[in-house]
């Protein structure tokens, strides 16, 4: 019997994997479900919460499928946390590179800060989530460490890095995400944050949504990591959580920073300042730019209101390789997701229809970043010039779907909402 009853999964949970991403069939989209209206006096609980006084069942339970390792196993898989293992650092810790010797498995080995923002509940809470759930665009736990005072994560190894490494300070050797690469990888996220919101239960609330919490494989697959701040459910649009506000800037919801309430559309917001940061190339928050163009979204809002401007929006490391109506349509559901207003924002479920029609390339176009076979010698290749356009039915059947998702989206809230306001009126 599981010793964390309070979580479950309501489709079939993928299977583990390590390093295995190569080859793997893209997994089914789950079965649409009718969406319960829960009470508005329902709080969101702090995963946290659920920790408390849980250290010897997580340090001791077979019921947990993380394994369990030594600091010494750890230390030895990282040459004792040399320079050359570090993979990166942050207000939690350190990342190291490792490498087990008996099995030669290489991981990825988080040590968290004794003094950093990461306590012991953060680290609780995620061996729990990690633990317990599981989808093909979750980083895989593979262990823990809670020797005396020590705590340490072992995660599956992504051999390139998180999204951040590849869309901000390229070197001149690096080349910059292709459009459609940059949209597989949205669509990746947005189909984590689908699991968590749609599929957990009780929901999850990520909290913590990042260009650096976006790790990728070597197929440039997209996985979110980063659990310590999750939030569990249930919870409704006007659900509360804790005061003490967290998260990075720049990225946090307003009604999160101002009000300290949190829904499962803060998680919109956040996507949609990273889906930002994917077209434009720019960070949410950068000090170097000038003052009127140093927060992200400010600086396009003014754009999202002009369509015809869209294009300024683009990294111009793109130079003209996108295409129009991709741009328009990826600009419209970032701006969807970055609405002020809360109860504007559509679900993650409407995110991933819509950007579903935007990650796939056309037809013999072939994304940079994606291993690929040889090409075919029949494809013609003059169609991949300025944005690989494709012929024009089938790109005006795609937008086509992608604006009758949208708009059916829309109109399902607008109608919950109309009989919610006529039940309450009764």
């Amino acid at each position: 019997m599981n010793c964390f009853p309070c979580f479950s999964s309501h489709g079939k949970k993928s299977s583990k994997w390590i390093n295995s991403a190569r080859g793997r069939p893209p997994s089914p989209a789950p079965p649409k479900r009718a969406r319960q209206p829960r009470p508005e006096n329902s709080k969101p609980r702090d995963l946290a919460d659920s920790a408390d006084g849980m250290e010897a069942n997580i340090a001791g339970s077979n019921n947990i499928a993380a394994q369990t390792f030594t600091f010494r196993e750890l230390a030895t898989a990282t040459k004792n946390f040399r320079h050359e293992c570090l993979l990166g650092e942050g207000g939690f810790g350190r990342v190291y590179r490792g490498q087990f010797a008996k099995t030669g498995q290489i991981v990825a080995i988080k040590q968290l800060d004794r003094n950093g923002l990461q306590g012991n509940k953060e680290f609780l809470v995620e061996v729990l989530m990690l633990s317990l759930l599981h989808h093909p665009n979750l980083v895989n736990l593979i262990g823990y460490c809670a020797d005396g005072d020590q705590r340490l994560l072992v995660y599956e190894f992504m051999p390139s890095g998180s999204l951040e490494d590849h869309l901000f300070d390229l070197s001149r050797q690096q080349k910059p995400l292709d459009w459609y690469t940059r949209m597989r990888i949205a669509l990746a996220a947005s189909k984590g944050l689908e699991y968590l919101h749609d599929e957990a239960n009780p929901p999850v609330i990520y909290c913590d949504l990042k260009s650096s919490n976006i790790l990728l494989d070597d197929e440039f697959n997209a996985k979110l990591s980063d659990f310590g701040l999750a939030k569990l459910g249930p919870i409704g649009d006007r659900a509360q959580v804790s005061s003490r506000v967290m998260g990075t800037y720049g990225y946090c919801a307003p009604e999160y920073q101002r009000t300290g309430h949190l829904t499962v559309k803060s998680d919109v917001y956040s996507f949609g300042v990273v889906l930002l940061e994917l077209i434009t190339g720019r960070r949410a928050i950068d000090t170097a730019r000038p003052i009127e163009e140093q927060n992200l979204v400010s600086w396009a809002n003014p754009v999202f209101k002009a369509p015809k401007r869209f294009p300024e929006l683009v990294d111009p490391r793109l130079g003209r390789d996108f295409p129009v109506k991709g741009l328009n349509q990826a600009v419209a559901i970032a701006a969807m997701c970055l609405q002020e207003e809360e109860t504007a924002r559509p679900f993650m479920s409407d995110v991933v229809t819509a950007l579903s029609f935007l990650s796939t390339a056309p037809e013999g176009c072939i994304a940079s970043h994606v291993p690929s076979e040889p090409s075919s010698p029949h494809i013609d290749r003059s169609m991949c010039v300025n944005g690989c356009q494709a012929d024009e039915d089938s790109i005006c059947r795609r937008q086509q779907a992608v604006a009758e998702a949208i708009e059916w989206g829309f109109t399902t809230r607008r109608n919950d909402r109309s009989r919610d306001a006529s039940s309450s009126s009764l």
